[in-house]
């Protein structure tokens, strides 16, 4: 089975088993927000509440939420919540006034960067960081061509979901866009730096053929979209240097792995020994509250900074930036980075111990707590199971424990708990997902 970019864990109407009163909620969100949003899973589950890891539904079950990177620092965070009520009862403004707490922010937020990345410009989504973030690359190289991985996912607006082929058929990529295959190592021969620096050469040629001047190639730099690949450390630094090259440049989209999920360091890119020309930011930025960023070298924005003027009027506002705040304290705080770091090497570990008994676990991927776990046929690593991985993470969801799957072939179980996710967690995971994965019709070892 192929991604065809439809969502891989969707809720399908008219297929039965709701309760009366989730039946009148799915008819609710169809009348009034129409047909385009997806409900997670076979039995859409019915959230009322979150605490820390923990989610839970209108009687009270709890479900151990090992897929929310939104809520980085955990649901609710108290400290988050009272930087957030504590701001808005004071005062909420746009950037245009001066205010010390956008200031504070942006200094602690860009100590965190190699100095070379100097500016950061504020947002409200991941998906607008990425849409201005393409408008200061043509501004800054005179050229349109993007390069993105084959099942990417960069945002939602109108330039971003063009060079977003994660979205499916349905959303057709942009003239100027060319995608290139996900660096898998299982697929790439030989040295995985070189064949994924190949593959954004042969794109770069193409563009180039056609008269497109190149102007950026963008990464999510754990590859989440495409199946989780962040491994060996280094091996985007040749795909870097072949973009700049070209006259391009290089953006991380550090939506999803930054701010300490990999938990060797605090952004994906350091992982690769490597300084981005702009990185992107996003969901877990905020807790849930809606903040990005866009963090970049001076020398980029300096012409589209001269000739146009950049103005959002809620990005950077006091509340997001006192909200932001509070989220890098608490990571700093509470170790949460090294606890990533910790439980994320025991994540591992763990699902390499279940391999040797449950043959549906094919190769494992991920830094820190961020992990893809292949569901494959009979210990195959080429066999791609989708159905089985779909079954996975449904019966998961009625076991108490939540993640989603991944990856071009739908195979790909996607695991990015919150943050403050500990050992106890991580144990009452595994024994879930060894119950679950003992029903499997997949030959067992």
């Amino acid at each position: 089975m192929k991604n065809d970019g439809s969502m891989i864990n969707a809720f399908v109407p008219g297929q039965g088993g709701l309760t009366e009163n989730e039946s009148r909620l799915v008819e609710r969100r169809a009348k009034t927000l129409g047909p385009a949003y997806r409900l997670f899973y076979k039995h859409p589950v019915h959230l009322v509440r979150g605490e820390g890891v923990w989610l839970y539904d209108p009687q009270g079950r709890a479900y151990l939420d090992c897929y929310n990177n939104v809520a980085s620092v955990g649901h609710c965070h108290p400290r988050v919540v009272a930087a957030t009520a504590a701001q808005a009862a004071t005062f909420a403004s746009h950037t245009r006034y001066l205010h010390e707490t956008v200031l504070d922010y942006a200094e602690a937020l860009l100590a965190t960067f190699p100095a070379e990345l100097g500016h950061v410009m504020f947002t409200c989504t991941g998906s607008e960081a990425n849409d201005l973030a393409l408008r200061i690359a043509r501004a800054a190289t005179g050229g349109t061509g993007i390069i993105v991985t084959e099942t990417a996912y960069h945002g939602v607006t109108q330039a971003v979901s063009g060079f977003s082929p994660s979205l499916g058929e349905g959303v057709p990529l942009g003239e100027h866009v060319r995608t290139v295959p996900a660096p898998d190592p299982l697929r790439l021969p030989g040295d995985l730096g070189t064949a994924f620096a190949a593959g954004v050469q042969a794109a770069i040629d193409d563009l180039t053929r056609h008269g497109v001047k190149p102007a950026v190639l963008i990464v999510d730099t754990v590859f989440s979209s495409d199946g989780v690949f962040a491994d060996p450390p280094g091996f985007l630094a040749p795909a870097v240097e072949a973009i700049r090259k070209a006259g391009g440049l290089f953006i991380a989209d550090e939506v999803q792995p930054g701010f300490g999920r990999t938990g060797s360091h605090m952004w994906g890119f350091q992982r690769h020994r490597i300084v981005p020309d702009m990185v992107s930011l996003g969901k877990p930025m905020g807790n849930g509250y809606p903040v990005a960023g866009l963090v970049l070298r001076p020398e980029v924005i300096a012409d589209f900074g001269a000739k146009a003027r950049y103005f959002n009027t809620f990005g950077g506002n006091a509340v997001a930036a006192a909200t932001a705040m509070a989220v890098l304290d608490v990571i700093r705080d509470e170790g949460l980075q090294q606890n990533a770091a910790t439980v994320g090497a025991a994540f591992r570990a763990g699902l390499a111990d279940l391999a040797t008994r449950h043959a549906a676990l094919g190769p494992t991927r991920g830094a820190g707590l961020f992990v893809g776990q292949e569901i494959v046929a009979n210990g195959d690593p080429m066999a791609a199971e989708a159905a089985e991985a779909a079954r996975i993470v449904n019966d998961l969801r009625e076991e108490g424990v939540l993640i989603s799957a991944t990856g071009p072939r739908a195979n790909v179980l996607k695991i990015r708990p919150p943050l403050p996710f500990s050992l106890d967690n991580l144990a009452f995971f595994l024994d879930r997902l060894d119950k679950v994965l003992a029903r499997t019709s997949v030959k067992s070892k």
